[in-house]
């Protein structure tokens, strides 16, 4: 680490938009987190995401924003129109992280960075070029490896059947790529979300990968929201989208064997998706009409207020390898039955609610059982929820990860070599004038100085 500054981070993050969720929401916070330790923090993302940052920005205290600077690229606009369905947004991140590389050598010439992370994209079998700047390279925390039981595939509709089967053969197929490879192996630190993703990356070559959450949240109730009474229905929440793989059939599937056991249960579905009709219809056919309920699309606000008027958070989903909706749900004091799978299972324990084997729908009815008949457990476990999520922060989450990143910067010489570009080719100053001037640059195309 070189000496008399603050620790230099480039964060590649092509996914960076504040007030958003998913990958947007984490690299915009983890940029912010980053900042507030006082490093000097340069994110590497797309244009069309500025807009929203500098909004953001304005809003943010000068101690903060003094640290974040922002380099924006992104590919020539013809090329947009690659962007239609999933193969298409690979296509165009792959030919972004070419492009964005060139650009990270730019801005490391002008400003001599101490560490290089990748961030977004966060999925495992998908390279990112930027050890190539030669010091010190965090990758993830990333996931992508969390694979469900047979079991639960079976009963996804064929199209996700064939889907999930697509998934895990480009799991194997990116073992052979040797760009990934070199990448995995380059990084000082590698972080995955999941103990499953964590096995893919060390069949890839990883060496000493931790398994670290990549979300985190800052914000919890201050009150407890009154408790149902054992005379009072068990109240269910749900909020995601409505997709084959988030397991909400079996939900509903687990709601019926619960009910026909003696419980009272009522469930509510926050979300939109293509799975909606047929999940209606599941629920019409079980008997469940008057106990189920589906709200569509609501905003942030409103599902906070659906948080606080229920007592249990049910998300089945088979292969999420965060699951954001679980810390608010914590942070609401609800507890969260799921299955021991992915990042749900990784933050579910005994004392926040239930994390279930995947054996299927009823797995999932016996947990609810259990919790409709002893309320005096779901208020220990709301309270546990609650606990948990006032330290599952943001910071939290970006400390597990730097731990391991300032060794492997503090024990490495670094010649910064501001004159140098990719290739050894010299750089002339005009080349990166705009990131020297001031705190961001926009860059549409490079070509060769």
């Amino acid at each position: 680490m070189t000496s008399g500054h603050p620790l230099r981070v480039l964060l590649s993050a092509y996914a960076c938009e504040p007030n958003r969720g998913s990958e947007p929401g984490v690299g915009w916070q983890w940029a912010i987190g980053l900042a507030t330790r006082g490093y000097d923090v340069w994110v590497l993302t797309r244009r069309n995401n500025r807009q929203a940052i500098e909004e953001a920005l304005v809003e943010l205290p000068e101690e903060r924003r003094r640290h974040l600077n922002f380099v924006y690229y992104d590919l020539p606009r013809w090329a947009s129109r690659w962007k239609r369905g999933l193969r298409g947004v690979q296509l165009y991140y792959a030919l972004w992280q070419r492009g964005a590389v060139r650009v990270a050598h730019m801005a490391h010439a002008a400003h001599g960075f101490d560490l290089v992370h990748h961030l977004t994209f966060g999925v495992w079998r998908q390279p990112s070029l930027m050890y190539k700047l030669g010091v010190p390279f965090l990758f993830g925390p990333v996931g992508g490896g969390e694979t469900p039981p047979r079991t639960l595939i079976r009963t996804l509709p064929l199209k996700a059947r064939i889907g999930e089967s697509l998934r895990v053969f480009a799991n194997w197929m990116a073992l052979l790529n040797p760009s990934l490879r070199t990448s995995i192996a380059s990084a000082a630190v590698v972080a995955a979300r999941t103990p499953e993703t964590a096995q893919w990356l060390m069949r890839a070559g990883a060496r000493n990968v931790s398994v670290s959450p990549d979300i985190g949240i800052d914000h919890c109730v201050t009150q407890m929201r009154r408790g149902a009474t054992a005379r009072e229905p068990l109240r269910c929440l749900y909020v995601g989208n409505l997709l084959a793989l988030k397991g909400v059939h079996l939900a509903i599937e687990a709601i019926a064997l619960a009910v026909a056991r003696g419980a009272d249960i009522k469930f509510t579905i926050v979300g939109r998706g293509p799975m909606r009709s047929r999940l209606q219809a599941l629920a019409n056919r079980l008997g469940l009409g008057d106990r189920v309920t589906f709200t569509g699309w609501l905003n942030q606000s409103d599902v906070f207020d659906r948080y606080g008027r229920h007592d249990l958070f049910l998300f089945p989903s088979l292969h999420d390898s965060g699951g954001t909706v679980v810390l608010e749900a914590f942070a609401h004091g609800l507890p969260v039955v799921c299955f021991k799978l992915g990042g749900p299972g990784y933050w579910v324990m005994p004392d926040t609610g239930a994390a279930v084997p995947p054996n299927g729908a009823s797995s999932l009815s016996d947990a609810l059982l259990s919790l409709a008949r002893d309320r005096d457990r779901l208020e220990r476990l709301a309270q546990g929820a609650l606990a948990k999520a006032r330290d599952a922060t943001w910071n939290a989450a970006i400390d597990a990860v730097y731990r391991r990143a300032t060794p492997a910067v503090t024990t490495l010489r670094i010649d910064v070599g501001r004159g140098i570009a990719e290739q050894g080719r010299p750089v002339r100053a005009e080349s990166f004038k705009d990131l020297q001037a001031g705190r961001c640059a926009d860059v549409d195309e490079l070509s060769a100085t």
